[in-house]
């Protein structure tokens, strides 16, 4: 029963990692791994990714370090070891326990998910979440984005940013209703008036949260970085910064969620909301943000820029 780690020898992003695992729960390892200050987004299925920056520390906290191979048959012995055939079908399974131990998390914070009325209401409104994150005309705005979104306000959150209770519940509600839509930033922000209001929050509470549910609308700038919004609109637009493959996936998914506009029409529209952020002195409000994501993500929206271009003159 421990928290173990192998050497840092995979390379990647240039530096090199080790493997973080526990040989008794996934809980205990995001403890730990909390404690050593990882952002979430570094698990991966079975294991954390921890930069060899790290690996020192990790031994202070009480990590055990033993070999990569030992690693992988204590897995195995606790079962719970991911296999490279099974993690297709293992990804969606972890999204949905970590979107579903978050909400309950925010709800402790708040005081409303206590075992009486107001917690299985907070469970209930959870579960009606999450089922309009899934519902079947998505492609992209879909519970993938809802837990990048939140992965990324973590990651700002190792970062040393403080977000709020708020942001947290903004991100839950941004793209809750999605019909592809001018409304539907809005029809989300009144969504959140409605499910919220049963609860006892305040309404001027209850209208921040609506309020920056509105702000996700596409281009919306805030002048102060300081403020909880602008770590909303980071995190919203972290998918910019995805690595290529990731990247490719999310340009596919936007595009089928239009599939009925023509694709000159697409293209042209795209590109120029894609220029828009270009022509920004920063496409990120905050520093944290700027220095995780804001190099990759100009190179990204380049490329998609000069590929929508070549769509739009090659026409239907």
């Amino acid at each position: 029963m421990a928290i173990l780690i192998d050497p840092p020898a995979w390379p990647a992003h240039g530096t090199l990692w080790s493997h973080l695992v526990s040989d008794t729960s996934y809980d205990e390892l995001h403890a730990f791994a909390a404690r050593l200050n990882v952002p979430r987004r570094g698990f991966d299925l079975d294991h954390y990714d921890v930069p060899a920056s790290l690996y020192e520390q990790a031994i202070a906290l009480g990590a055990r370090p033993i070999s990569g191979r030992e690693i992988v048959h204590r897995l195995q012995d606790a079962g719970l070891r991911v296999r490279q055939v099974d993690r297709q079908s293992v990804a969606p399974v972890r999204r949905r326990q970590y979107l579903v131990g978050e909400w309950a998390e925010l709800g402790e914070r708040l005081g409303v998910a206590d075992p009486g009325h107001s917690g299985s209401e907070w469970h209930s409104l959870g579960s009606q979440l999450v089922d309009r994150w899934n519902e079947p005309h998505r492609s992209y705005h879909d519970e993938r984005h809802l837990e990048d979104v939140l992965l990324a306000l973590n990651q700002l959150a190792a970062r040393g940013e403080s977000i709020s209770d708020t942001t947290l519940l903004a991100a839950w509600f941004h793209d809750a209703v999605y019909a592809g839509t001018e409304s539907d930033e809005l029809d989300s922000a009144r969504l959140a008036v409605e499910k919220l209001g049963i609860f006892l929050f305040t309404p001027e509470a209850v209208n921040q949260v609506s309020s920056f549910v509105a702000a996700t609308a596409p281009a919306h700038v805030v002048r102060d970085p300081a403020t909880p919004l602008a770590h909303l609109l980071d995190a919203d637009l972290s998918i910019f910064a995805a690595r290529p493959t990731r990247y490719e996936e999310y340009a596919q998914s936007v595009r089928l969620e239009y599939a009925h506009i023509a694709t000159t029409d697409f293209a042209l529209g795209r590109a120029r909301i894609l220029t828009g952020y270009l022509e920004r002195p920063a496409i990120y409000h905050t520093e944290p943000a700027r220095q995780l994501w804001e190099r990759r993500a100009r190179q990204n929206l380049e490329l998609e820029v000069e590929r929508l271009r070549r769509d739009a003159l090659a026409g239907d």
